[in-house]
């Protein structure tokens, strides 16, 4: 007998910009992502405030899911999928984010994917906005710290709302929307920083724009939300949040403090307002640390409120330590790094592989909150190696992912309401932190390189047929 509900909702995950391609067709303006150069492990990635000719930007190209929907979308239905969870490309409806009426080309493009999502009975997820926030707004407004991008992007989320109101039921206002506590953060989801070189941890940071930034996310999170429930109530309105679980490196209590205020600040800020409609008790002592103030308008705090959300779901990839000591060994990690742990192995890109730390996190979210939950991303991406018979055997994929779904079912018998669970990167697509397609996630490897060749064909993997026979199981078989 599963220990999963019989509707569970297995599925994978991608982002538009990071596997759509065709970044300039069909009326498609250019988003941050569009501005973002290849890179690797070694090199780190740039993001450029002019498109350079003779330049290299993975995302206009990626892996062309743009014409290839239709073999992609089937494969995912061998597999089995009941969900799949992808975003909308801003600038495919909204070239600008400015104008008043939405690209009809781009609306088709998202009309045509959710068809075929129907005919292969899998139901779409979909996230508003996915690290692809239209340049012209950045350029303009500097991104989100703009009140303005409110207004838009409720526009963008009518459009949207009204178009696919019969074909999609699972809506994520933004992705990992605690991405813009960090610097990092700027770059990608708040769009404060616009040219950059370098690495995450060097991202040239204001935290008064950042946390303004974040405010405007709030609200026009909330509106849409609220926008959802008066006038499309079969719709489910869900935040995102990149949970990065962290625990003290020593039983000292100055490392016990030093985690719980790195909790509060990265995980807990964010979902606390979206989940229970306000900002929490400790959000002055965040302000206060970075010496900022942040400006709201009449009426924000009751729109807060009417804008909760229904469900909660997160990425989860690794955990790391918190300690007071700034001599303490580092690890690297998704968007932020910490203390190393010295009880955990770690992947090719050093983040460090915690599956009882995925069992621990779903606890401590669903004690918080007592919504349901989604795990909407987790995975190992490593080097995959063709064999010579053009087989790809990622066993130790399979291994990561087993470790996940066995701490999962853990979490459900400890009581935690969890809705489904869809990795990353379930075809190869390009890494948003470093640009390339050497790091890859997927069940279905793509050739595609980092020089920018390849012929885009489709070949699947071992960890596609072990999937498969998991999903068809309801993770009852994980051998």
């Amino acid at each position: 007998m599963s220990v999963l509900r019989k509707d569970f909702l297995w599925g994978g995950a991608v982002a538009a910009n990071q596997f759509e391609g065709a970044w300039n067709v069909d009326g498609k303006g250019d988003s941050v992502s569009d501005h973002c150069t290849t890179g690797s492990a070694k090199k780190p990635k740039r993001v450029t405030i002019n498109i350079d000719p003779g330049t290299l930007y993975p995302s206009h190209e990626a892996i062309d899911f743009y014409h290839h929907y239709e073999e992609d979308i089937a494969l995912f239905a061998e597999m089995g999928f009941k969900v799949f969870r992808t975003s909308i490309n801003w600038t495919r409806i909204f070239p600008t984010g400015m104008e008043e009426e939405p690209n009809e080309k781009g609306l088709e493009f998202y009309d045509k994917v959710f068809d075929c999502c129907k005919k292969h009975g899998i139901e779409p997820l979909v996230t508003i906005s996915h690290y692809e926030l239209p340049y012209a707004l950045v350029a303009k407004y500097n991104g989100w710290e703009g009140r303005e991008l409110i207004d838009y992007f409720m526009n963008y989320c009518k459009a949207i709302f009204e178009r696919y109101k019969d074909k999609v039921k699972y809506w994520l206002t933004f992705n990992e929307i605690n991405s813009g506590t960090m610097p990092f953060g700027a770059v990608l989801s708040t769009g404060t920083v616009k040219g950059f070189e370098g690495y995450t941890n060097e991202v040239p940071d204001k935290p008064g724009e950042r946390f303004q930034a974040l405010h405007h996310q709030f609200v026009a999170s909330a509106l849409a939300v609220k926008y959802a429930h008066d006038n499309y109530p079969q719709f489910k309105m869900g935040n995102m949040i990149c949970f990065v679980t962290s625990y003290p490196l020593t039983c000292n209590p100055d490392d016990i403090l030093e985690n719980q205020a790195h909790m509060r600040e990265m995980n807990w800020y964010c979902s606390d307002v979206q989940v229970r409609g306000e900002y929490p008790a400790y959000a002055q002592s965040i302000w206060d640390k970075y010496g900022i103030t942040v400006k709201m308008e009449p009426g924000d705090a009751e729109i807060l409120k009417q804008g909760a959300v229904d469900f909660y779901t997160f990425s989860y990839y690794m955990s790391n330590c918190a300690s007071a000591d700034k001599n303490a060994a580092a690890s690297d990690g998704n968007l932020i790094a910490g203390a190393k742990n010295p009880y955990l192995p770690a992947s090719d890109w050093g983040w460090q592989i915690d599956p009882k730390g995925l069992r621990y996190s779903l606890n401590e979210i669903y004690d918080r909150y007592r919504i349901p939950l989604m795990v909407v991303e987790n995975g190992l991406g490593a080097y995959d190696k063709k064999e010579a018979d053009g087989s790809i055997n990622d066993d130790y994929r399979i291994d990561y992912l087993r470790q996940h779904i066995e701490q999962m079912i853990g979490a459900v018998k400890d009581g935690v309401d969890l809705m489904g669970y869809t990795p990353w990167g379930c075809i190869d697509l390009v890494s948003a932190s470093t640009g390339e397609m050497a790091k890859r996630y997927g069940f279905i490897y793509v050739e595609k390189y980092d020089d920018g060749t390849g012929d885009l064909s489709r070949k699947r993997k071992k960890s596609f047929d072990w999937y498969k026979k998991v999903i068809a199981t309801n993770g009852d078989d994980l051998t």
